[in-house]
């Protein structure tokens, strides 16, 4: 299996946990009264499951993105000598002109 695919399943895994401890925290702590919500209803179960994979979604998008981030990049390209710094721009003169014969009026009539 490729490196990129082991480190896709990794980081959704630490999402999908990171998930499930945010989704207890916030029924042990009774945010918004979410607790007695969700057990004095028939369907509190699913709300929690829907909670835990949206939240789940999310947290492992951001997981994998803030891994790809933090990746080494190899610059395999040895004629770049700028290495990030900025490139000195140097101006051009160029003359601006406008044709003969077509000016504009501008006054109030």
């Amino acid at each position: 299996m490729p490196d990129l695919i082991k480190m896709y399943i990794r980081q959704t895994a630490i999402g999908f946990a990171l998930s499930a401890v945010f989704v207890t925290l916030l029924l042990y702590f009774n945010v918004v009264n979410l607790w007695h919500l969700v057990t004095h209803t028939d369907v509190g179960f699913l709300a929690v499951f829907l909670l835990w994979l949206f939240n789940g979604i999310v947290f492992a998008g951001v997981q994998f993105g803030i891994s790809i981030m933090l990746m080494k990049y190899d610059d395999d390209d040895e004629d770049d000598d700028h290495r990030g710094r900025p490139i000195t721009l140097t101006p051009i003169r160029v003359e601006a002109t406008a044709p003969r014969g077509k000016a504009r009026n501008f006054q109030r009539k």
